[in-house]
């Protein structure tokens, strides 16, 4: 999934503008304008993987925003690879994304409700599965962000990667778009639990923290308020970590 270490930049998609929340409360967003400007300007500053996320669907259980999500994947085309989530429930959610050119799926609400819905999706689309396991006070928590599952976030990993996620998005809510710095701990525990790759997000406020974050054994990491603020270029960490 990832030959190298990659810094993934966000394009988080809310009533179709990006928007990134702090802690994942609604109400907290800040906008950045149109998601395929966005998209491009990551593309051109090298990247080679984008985030989505449809917000809207994560909270209401339902895909939104399908005009924006289709138009990123368009821009992508062949130069970037695209991973979406928020709102897939179904195996026809999953499939309607990467039969439209989506390289992976994020699952979390629906992979807590229904694990056998990851290896259905990962039995057509071996390589088509990421599993979300958003983690507040070391907790899963689901439902945008709302509802905590009792479950372990490094257990979760080890279950879902025997169901055949290809990866797990590894976020750390405590921290998430607070730009306060992260912690390596926590991810490096989820790393160790799991032979797939672990995609950390949440707290990425400097280029140390990127650096951080690849030495505690994540393949890649996802930021976005850090990249939209201008705390540091897209092309600076990625200078840093190859």
């Amino acid at each position: 999934m990832f030959e190298a270490f990659e810094v993934i930049p966000a394009v988080d998609v809310q009533d179709g503008e990006v928007v990134q929340l702090v802690q994942g409360e609604r109400g907290t967003g800040k906008r950045y304008g149109d998601p395929v400007e966005a998209a491009r300007r990551w593309l051109d500053a090298g990247a080679r993987t984008l985030h989505l996320v449809d917000l809207d669907g994560a909270f209401e259980g339902e895909r939104a925003n399908a005009d924006a999500i289709a138009a990123v994947v368009e821009a992508a085309g062949e130069d970037a690879a695209v991973q979406v989530g928020g709102g897939i429930r179904t195996f026809a959610d999953a499939r309607d994304l990467l039969e439209l050119g989506v390289d992976r799926v994020i699952l979390g609400t629906a992979a807590v409700e229904n694990p056998d819905l990851v290896a259905e999706i990962a039995d057509s689309y071996p390589e088509g599965v990421l599993v979300s396991l958003d983690a507040k006070d070391g907790e899963v928590v689901v439902s945008g962000w709302t509802e905590g599952t009792g479950l372990d976030p490094a257990e979760a990993a080890t279950k879902y990667a025997e169901l055949g996620a290809s990866g797990i998005l590894f976020t750390d809510v405590d921290v998430e778009g607070q730009q306060t710095g992260v912690r390596a701990d926590v991810v490096s525990r989820v790393v160790d639990a799991v032979d797939i790759p672990v995609v950390a997000s949440g707290g990425v406020a400097t280029v140390e923290d990127v650096v951080a974050l690849r030495d505690a054994g994540a393949a890649a990491v996802v930021v976005g308020t850090a990249l939209y603020e201008g705390n540091f270029a897209l092309a600076e960490a990625m200078a840093r970590v190859e």
